[in-house]
C-alpha cells in the first residue's frame, strides 16, 4: 500500500518522513494554502531526498501554470484538487504523459462518489477527501468510512481526510485503499510535521500487515 505524506514544506523532515517508509510526499502549490511552497523551495528539498514519488498539489490551475512549476520543481507526479473537470484531465494527460496523475474529490455525500465514474478514462488515480466549505483540505475532517465500503473504482485510489496514527487502524479495518494519505494527522502546525507522528503511523501500519 502507498503512503503519502502531504504538506511537505521542510528538506529534513521530508528526507526522514521517507526513511521512515512514506512511499510519496505532497508538495502543496497552491498559493492560498498554510501549507503553500514555491517551486523553487520544492527543487531545493528534492535534492536530498530518497527515491520517493513526489506529486505536486495544485488547484483549477491552467496546464501552462503547471508546466511553469514543472520546469523548476522535479516532480513525478500532480495531484489536481480543485474542481478540475474530465476534459481538463484528459488535455493535462495528454500535454504531460510522463506525469502521474491524481484527481482529487471532496466527498459531502454518498452522491458525490458517483463523479468518479467520469474521470477513469482521464487518470492514473483517485484521492477521496472530506469536504469542506473554505479549505481544500489538511483540515483534519474525517470521511465517513461506513458509506465508501461500497466504493470499487476502475482505478487506484488514496483515502485522506483526518487520517492520524490513532484511526488509521479502524480505517483501514472498514476500507481497503490503494494508498492513504496524511497531513494535518502528522502535524504539530501547517507543513511542520511531528516526526514522532511519523514513526507512530508505520508502526501501526506495521501492526496491521
Amino acid at each position: 500500500m502507498r503512503v503519502k505524506i502531504c504538506g511537505i514544506s521542510q528538506a529534513e523532515q521530508g528526507r526522514a518522513i521517507v526513511q521512515a517508509g512514506a512511499t510519496a510526499l505532497g508538495f502543496i502549490c497552491v498559493k492560498a494554502s498554510p501549507r503553500y511552497v514555491t517551486p523553487e523551495q520544492i527543487a531545493e528539498i528534492c535534492q536530498i531526498l530518497p527515491p520517493c514519488d513526489r506529486i505536486g498539489v495544485v488547484a483549477n490551475a491552467s496546464i501552462e501554470e503547471i508546466r511553469q512549476v514543472l520546469e523548476i520543481a522535479p516532480l513525478s507526479g500532480i495531484q489536481l484538487h480543485g474542481d478540475e473537470s474530465p476534459a481538463f484531465c484528459q488535455a493535462l494527460r495528454a500535454a504531460l504523459p510522463e506525469l502521474e496523475l491524481i484527481k482529487a474529490l471532496r466527498i459531502r455525500q454518498t452522491a458525490d462518489l458517483e463523479r468518479s465514474d467520469r474521470y477513469h478514462d482521464a487518470i492514473d488515480g483517485l484521492l477521496l477527501d472530506a469536504y469542506h466549505p473554505k479549505h481544500l483540505g489538511g483540515t483534519g475532517k474525517t470521511l465517513d468510512w461506513q458509506t465508501l465500503q461500497a466504493f470499487h473504482p476502475a482505478v487506484p485510489w488514496f483515502l485522506a481526510g483526518g487520517l492520524t496514527p490513532e484511526n488509521i487502524g479502524e480505517a483501514l479495518s472498514k476500507l481497503h485503499p490503494d494508498g492513504v494519505d496524511l497531513s494535518s494527522g502528522v502535524e504539530r502546525s501547517p507543513g511542520d510535521k511531528d516526526l514522532d507522528k511519523v514513526n507512530a503511523l508505520f508502526r501501526h501500519l506495521a501492526a496491521l500487515t
